[in-house]
């Protein structure tokens, strides 16, 4: 397994479940997998600024975290499909959250290139919210 920068004795839920859905084009892949088995190329095909290589990682990631279901069958072509495992179906509520406030907010961030900043005195806090 990848190492984390959270740990889950660490107190910080926020963190821990960062470092299992954190990632450029993680929550993407699975709220694409929410929708059913895919294989890598519909995958690729739906997440069309990935590259191969990334989405590739991020997959693996979100593999040895118990996050999705790889099934690779003995075929030629060789045939992949990956799908939302048992544990990863417990983050259907957190995804559903992040698109409900994409809706709300989605049009009052667009254009913006002002990175979020946090205060120095809050950065120690940031998982106490």
């Amino acid at each position: 397994m990848r190492p984390r920068r959270f740990d889950a004795k660490s107190g910080c839920a926020v963190g821990v479940t960062l470092s299992v859905i954190g990632g450029m084009w993680k929550p993407l892949i699975l709220f694409h997998l929410f929708a059913g088995k895919k294989r890598f190329m519909e995958l690729s095909r739906a997440i069309p600024n990935a590259t191969q290589r990334i989405l590739t990682l991020q997959l693996r990631e979100l593999e040895a975290d118990g996050v999705i279901v790889r099934h690779a069958y003995p075929q030629i072509p060789p045939k992949v499909e990956y799908e939302i495992s048992t544990f990863g179906q417990s983050l259907g509520p957190v995804l559903l959250s992040l698109r409900g406030w994409g809706k709300q907010h989605g049009g009052s961030i667009e254009g913006t290139s002002q990175p979020h900043h946090v205060p120095e005195d809050r950065q120690q806090n940031a998982c106490a919210l």
